[in-house]
């Protein structure tokens, strides 16, 4: 199955690194005009290094997505400039730091913060670049959820698994809404990978036995990386997967 994006835009958040690096770089090397977008400056412009290194550029955007009008200004202006916006994967999100903690220990600023960038900011997004789809009758749009949305959250943060599962039902209500255009709405749900310096320093804070555990607790006995789970983000905006939508694909090797 061969996988080829030429013409086409596509908007990657969360682009900074781990999957939604993986991401953007992928979709550049098979032909995409990729716009790269997340609130971290310098790791963002490492993305755009490596991007050029490998012969297909792309564009970057500093973008905070739980800011409604930045994310609508980012959109009208690769439409502007692009004339069409063909696929979007919303990556942006995470922990912002926090560990977990008793439930009466959260406050309503750490608990609003996640769904923030976790929820918030996917629904942003997808309404910057509906308008677009719709007049097109085509558009491709991949959620990059959790298996804590589909479980719990290793982390056991209650805010975390809560806006990820949130994420999964607004996948599917979007898919229902935008359908009627020829949009795909899908989801994936990452097992854990060291993707970057929060699975890391996660992965590091289980010690040699719980890292034991976690392994043995994979049906393929080992860690996945974000080129998986680019994979999959390929497979669902490609024509392969036209007749594909509203679905949560599990990447998490086998559980």
């Amino acid at each position: 199955m061969q996988f080829r994006f030429d013409g086409r835009t596509v908007i990657v958040t969360g682009a900074a690194h781990g999957f939604g690096r993986a991401i953007a770089l992928n979709f550049a090397g098979l032909g995409a005009g990729v716009v790269a977008c997340d609130v971290l400056e310098s790791e963002l412009d490492e993305t755009s290094h490596l991007a050029a290194e490998q012969g297909t550029p792309l564009d970057v955007c500093v973008l905070d997505v739980t800011d409604r009008s930045a994310v609508h200004a980012m959109a009208a202006e690769t439409l502007a400039r692009t004339g069409r916006i063909d696929i979007l994967v919303n990556d942006a999100g995470g922990v912002l730091g926090q560990v977990g903690r008793p439930i009466e220990e959260i406050s309503e600023a750490d608990w609003r913060a996640i769904f923030a960038v976790n929820l918030d900011g996917v629904l942003y997004c997808c309404q910057a670049v509906a308008p677009a789809m719709k007049a097109a009758r085509y558009g491709r749009i991949v959620n990059i959820s959790s298996g804590a949305g589909l479980g719990i959250s290793l982390t056991g943060i209650q805010a975390y698994a809560s806006a990820k599962a949130g994420q999964i039902g607004l996948t599917r209500q979007l898919a229902h809404e935008l359908g009627p255009w020829g949009i795909t709405v899908n989801s994936i749900a990452p097992g854990f990978v060291r993707s970057n310096s929060t699975t890391e320093k996660q992965w590091q804070s289980y010690g040699e036995e719980g890292q034991r555990r976690l392994i043995e607790n994979i049906a393929l006995k080992r860690l996945g990386s974000p080129q998986d789970i680019a994979s999959g983000v390929l497979f669902f905006a490609s024509d392969h997967a036209a007749w594909i939508t509203g679905q949560t694909l599990s990447i998490d090797g086998g559980r």
